[in-house]
């Protein structure tokens, strides 16, 4: 094969290409070669096609070969952008598909299915708005493009402009000029909406799920007039489809995570069931207490639980309120030191007990704590408004345990307090006991007898109109011994048996007082028990009460402050026992007993002396109060079997007595001439051959030493009588 070059007429060069041969080449001339290579290329022929181009090639008449080839070639371009155009589309559709299988955020996702769409259909605008079901209508969720913020803020009413008219008919809608389009509603609001962002072509196509429920539209538009070909809207759908693909799996997604997490919360809430179940278990097993179920309870459903025990609920009738007003009683173990339950907190455990569930009571839960239809009390849980089903099965559980702990712990109480009023009855009746079977007894019930006691003797003591019954009176039971508690047959006429709804209100206070009185005497590790109608105490002095006597504080003698520690304690006591059982209780206490275990008579002899304080603070109306001898006068001479009369002169003119000796005065003798002459400091100066201011400064110095009230009558009274007794003891050498 050789070439050749020819000059033409302009001067330039062409070069001819010559087979070897001097043959054309298949199918003619080149040019018509060409043609038939860019015909069978523009027609898709197969590869086999090119071997003779010319066979499959018709020439078109009277039609230039340029023109032919320039037709050609726009054909092959024509071909050649489609196919780059749905390779964008595909690559398109292939992120979006990706963007799923990911499942990123959904705001995300359908960020992107947007941009893609303005992207590959060439639009200034694309947006989409999902349907709202409690409206009624469809709200923009995304844009792309836009500027204006009505726009971006509009909602569309079904049928409503071209977007709602897609979404009640599911069918896609075109239009190149949507201002004068007539055929959808146009409302002011959407006209000002598309006006303000300047949209004129709008395509929207509905967002389908299971190809019948429409829940959005998607949207490409144009701020000109454009045609939108069938092949964009079917690009616009299979993009709608992906989102409404994204926005279904998101709501599945959610809901299973919803769903999950309700499992969660649903195998923790059987954990922490089973876990309290075990927990409690335990503490019935090793024998724990009421308190180690408020704990294990709290650390478990939170919130803070707190038991209420039954005197709080005694008075409470079927109906709810508690009888005769707010009620009143001990503070039980967890209660808060003051606190008496709210109105509503005694119908709630009412309620409770009759349907045998826990209950709602403002923003805690009372749960009743019976057995066999007597309550024992209440469990409250605080801070814990909503309380699942499971929850509320685990804070009955924990009812029904502290119910089995409480009737566990009563009859522990009962037979150690029928041990304890045992031995108090032989403390009181039998005097020659075995003082080392009486340390083994009280060794048994955790007292002590051989340090310094008092005996107390207490009762109810309700002011006359306040209509409980006297037990001032002969009782019938008087002098009859009670070891068990005020509900043993022998002794119910007298002390009381256990409460129920049929018995008079001074029969619950009575058991009341003895459940108070039995604890207390547990605590202090002293002794009680019935007798005459009401209760007798054999309480210790305190260590640091007990004054410093031979071998004090570890010695069976009172010390010298003795005295001052029984009259604490009966006070203490009679407050004690009058909160618990709501009503005043008035106690007499005796004189410092010694060693009990060592003396057992001393026990039986202090008892009466009690007692008679006991009567004399009722006669005196210091009902509710606690006192011992020394602290009623010169009663207390009458009353102690020691007649002390040293130790009343003390107590009244002591502080005169100590500053006559300190200072070489003669208070008590100016008080004593005071007296005899008719409380005239006039006849006074006379007999004390002194002037009268001196009197004056005198007196007003016994009115500082002794007290402002020392010429009240019954002040006056104690004076005079300890000043008689004072000459008295001084004539006799005392």
């Amino acid at each position: 094969m050789h070439s050749t070059t020819d000059h033409g007429p302009d001067g330039h060069s062409s070069a001819r290409h010559e087979s070897s041969g001097g043959h054309e080449p298949p199918g003619g001339s080149a040019p018509a070669a060409c043609l038939g290579y860019l015909e069978l290329l523009a027609r898709g022929a197969p590869a086999e096609a090119y071997e003779d181009p010319a066979a499959h090639t018709a020439a078109e008449g009277g039609v230039p070969a340029a023109e032919q080839g320039k037709q050609l070639a726009l054909r092959i371009h024509a071909e050649l952008e489609g196919r780059r155009r749905r390779e964008a589309e595909l690559t398109a559709l292939f992120e979006t598909v990706h963007d799923l299988a990911g499942l990123r955020d959904l705001d995300d996702v359908l960020q992107a299915i947007v941009q893609r769409a303005r992207r590959l259909l060439g639009t200034e605008v694309a947006y989409m708005t999902l349907n709202d079901p409690e409206r009624g209508d469809t709200y923009m969720r995304v844009t792309e493009g836009s500027v204006s913020a009505r726009f971006q803020q509009l909602r569309l009413g079904m049928g409503e402009g071209l977007g709602g008219l897609v979404a009640q008919t599911a069918r896609p809608y075109a239009t190149q000029d949507y201002p004068r389009d007539a055929r959808f509603q146009h409302t002011l609001p959407i006209d000002r909406g598309v006006g303000e962002e300047g949209l004129v072509a709008i395509l929207g196509v509905p967002l389908l799920l299971g190809g019948r429920e429409v829940i959005g539209v998607l949207y490409a538009a144009d701020r000109r007039e454009r045609v939108f070909e069938p092949e964009q809207i079917a690009l616009l759908r299979s993009f709608a489809a992906h989102a409404a693909v994204a926005i279904d799996s998101t709501r599945l997604l959610t809901e299973t995570t919803q769903a999950l997490a309700g499992l969660r919360a649903v195998n923790e809430t059987i954990r922490r069931a089973s876990d309290i179940h075990d927990r409690l278990t335990e503490l019935v097993l090793r024998g724990g207490g009421v308190d180690d179920v408020t704990r294990a309870l709290a650390e478990v459903l939170g919130g803070r639980v707190e038991f209420r025990d039954s005197v709080r609920f005694d008075d409470v009738p079927a109906g709810g309120a508690p009888a005769g007003g707010e009620a009143s009683g001990a503070l039980s173990e967890g209660a808060p030191s003051g606190s008496v339950p709210s109105d509503g907190v005694p119908a709630a455990v009412e309620r409770s007990r009759r349907d045998g569930h826990a209950v709602r009571e403002g923003g805690s839960w009372v749960s009743a704590v019976s057995a066999g239809g007597e309550l024992l009390g209440a469990l409250l849980l605080h801070g814990h408004p909503d309380l699942d089903p499971v929850d509320q099965r685990t804070l009955e559980r924990a009812a029904m345990v502290t119910s089995l702990l409480q009737l566990a712990r009563r009859s522990a109480g009962e037979a150690e307090q029928r041990v304890r009023g045992e031995l108090l009855d032989d403390l009181l009746d039998a005097a020659h006991r075995d003082p080392h079977l009486l340390r083994d007894r009280a060794a048994r019930v955790g007292a002590d007898l051989d340090v310094p006691h008092t005996v107390l003797a207490a009762r109810l003591d309700r002011a006359p109109d306040a209509g409980a019954p006297s037990d001032a009176g002969t009782p019938s039971d008087a002098g009859t011994p009670s070891g068990g508690p005020p509900g043993d047959a022998a002794h119910a006429s007298t002390a009381g048996a256990p409460h129920d709804a049929g018995q008079a209100p001074d029969e619950a206070e009575r058991q009341r007082l003895w459940s108070a009185a039995a604890h207390l005497a547990a605590t202090r590790r002293g002794l009680a028990a019935t007798r005459d109608g009401g209760l007798v105490l054999l309480l210790p002095l305190e260590a640091t009460d007990r004054g410093t006597g031979p071998g004090a504080p570890d010695s069976g003698d009172p010390g010298p402050d003795s005295a001052d520690a029984v009259s604490r304690t009966a006070r203490r006591t009679a407050a004690e026992l009058g909160r618990a059982v709501g009503c005043p209780v008035t106690v007499g206490a005796s004189v410092p007993v010694p060693s009990p275990a060592t003396r057992p008579g001393s026990v039986a002899a202090a008892y009466p002396e009690a007692r008679r304080c006991l009567d004399v603070l009722s006669l005196l109306g210091r009902r509710g109060d606690g006192a011992a001898a020394e602290d009623l006068g010169f009663l207390g001479l009458l009353l102690a079997d020691t007649r002390d009369v040293t130790g009343f002169v003390r107590r009244v003119l002591g502080p005169a007595l100590d500053y006559d000796r300190r200072r070489g005065t003669e208070l008590v003798a100016t008080l004593d001439a005071y007296f005899e002459s008719g409380a005239s400091p006039v006849r006074a100066k006379d007999v004390l051959h002194v002037h009268v201011n001196t009197v004056a400064q005198r007196l007003e110095r016994v009115g500082r030493l002794l007290g402002d009230d020392w010429q009240a009558p019954h002040r006056a009274l104690e004076i005079q009588l300890a000043l008689r007794l004072h000459r008295l003891t001084g004539a006799l050498g005392g």
